[in-house]
């Protein structure tokens, strides 16, 4: 097989129930996608395209890694006899030797005993959406009936770890947050949790203007500046936060596995439950519809031009401003979804939260590369925890 025809690393995400969620959020972006369903009222994905869909991923694989996100709306709406079904069909399908990995990304309000005991009967691993403190998140993060969802969330998040699975916190930075990092990374790191992701909220109309959630590049860089000095200095070795995590890697001399941080994207499609196949969980709308299984096979799509040139316009359509920038390998000119900023010199496509990121490298790097220098001459976290807070 030659160089250009050999299978590359790529993801699936599937939205078992498309949109469908037993929550609504102020800052949501999905409830709307169920508009792109070829169904007139969106369900299940059925099981003979969740067959074709797990064994079509493997075959296009390159191995012995394969790996599958279930996501939404809620995926757990799907119930839990449908992944007894994903798991089957795995098992069916996985060569010998090979490994899959499950990750399930869910808001934690159907998360009882029993979804549990699922969770570690199978392996998966499992991503909760907290927002920090309970003021912070109950402000936004509201179930159907408007009523506040914390405590649930939280009771969720023990009785995954009284079973030994700790989960992936994915916490969203809003305008409100972000005015309360210490507040919102000390509730997360008390959950007891090991990694946390900081997702920022960014809404823009069609006339422009941002949602009032939507943070601003500003205050993205302060909340990031704020909580990086606590934990570089209280949690180094106990938590990891998943942007200094890959920042870190990438100054090491590394590649970083975000999407939005890589020169390029591309390879992760999103797969619907009425089989639409597109581009980017971020994308999910008719012009980045790249086709429908079962009539198109996932690995054409996934190796289209359309698909190919979809992922380089992340790199190809970097502004002049972000090719000079000495964080470009670190930034990777943010995501496609959010350049809609203004550059310096008035170039339009600038990613939006530029700003904030810029001041948050300036000033995170030097204490970044001393962490690393004091790691490689075998110093525990403890120790340059401790002399990071003297020369504090």
């Amino acid at each position: 097989m030659s160089p250009s025809m050999q299978k590359k690393p790529f993801a699936v995400i599937a939205k078992p129930v498309g949109s469908r969620c037993n929550m609504h959020c102020r800052y949501c972006y999905y409830l709307e996608k169920y508009r792109f369903s070829e169904h007139e009222q969106q369900n299940r994905m059925s099981y003979s395209l969740l067959e074709k869909l797990i064994r079509q991923t493997i075959d296009a694989s390159p191995g012995p890694m394969v790996s599958f996100t279930w996501h939404g709306g809620e995926p757990t709406l799907a119930g839990i006899e449908f992944y007894e079904r994903v798991v089957t069909f795995q098992k069916k399908y996985l060569p010998r030797g090979w490994q899959v990995i499950n990750n399930l990304q869910t808001n934690g309000l159907l998360l009882d005993d029993k979804w549990c005991d699922f969770i570690v009967e199978n392996g998966f691993d499992v991503g909760i959406s907290i927002d920090g403190a309970q003021c912070v998140h109950d402000a936004n993060r509201l179930d159907m009936g408007g009523n506040a969802t914390y405590e649930r969330v939280r009771a969720a998040v023990e009785r995954l770890k009284g079973r030994g699975i700790d989960p992936d916190i994915l916490c969203t930075v809003t305008s409100n947050s972000a005015e309360n990092p210490l507040l919102t990374y000390r509730a997360l790191r008390d959950l007891g949790v090991a990694w946390i992701q900081f997702i920022p909220v960014l809404v823009r109309f069609d006339d422009g203007s941002m949602s009032p959630e939507s943070v601003s590049a500003e205050a993205y860089g302060r909340f990031l500046t704020e909580i990086f000095d606590e934990w570089v200095t209280h949690d180094l070795g106990k938590t990891d936060v998943q942007l200094f995590a890959e920042t870190a890697k990438v100054w090491a001399g590394g590649r970083a596995a975000l999407c939005w941080m890589a020169q390029t994207c591309g390879r992760v499609l999103v797969v619907e439950e009425d089989g639409g196949v597109y581009s980017c969980d971020h994308f999910v709308d008719s012009e980045h519809r790249l086709g429908t299984m079962p009539v198109d096979r996932l690995d054409r799509l996934l190796n289209s031009v359309c698909q190919t040139e979809f992922g380089n316009a992340k790199r190809d359509s970097l502004t002049s401003q972000c090719r000079k920038c000495p964080y470009l390998t670190v930034c990777g000119g943010g995501c496609l979804k959010d350049r809609f900023g203004v550059a310096d010199g008035g170039e339009q496509g600038q990613y939006y939260l530029c700003r904030g990121l810029f001041e948050f490298f300036e000033h995170s790097k030097p204490i970044m590369e001393e962490v690393m220098r004091l790691s490689r001459l075998g110093k525990t976290p403890e120790q340059i925890m401790e002399r990071l807070n003297k020369k504090k």
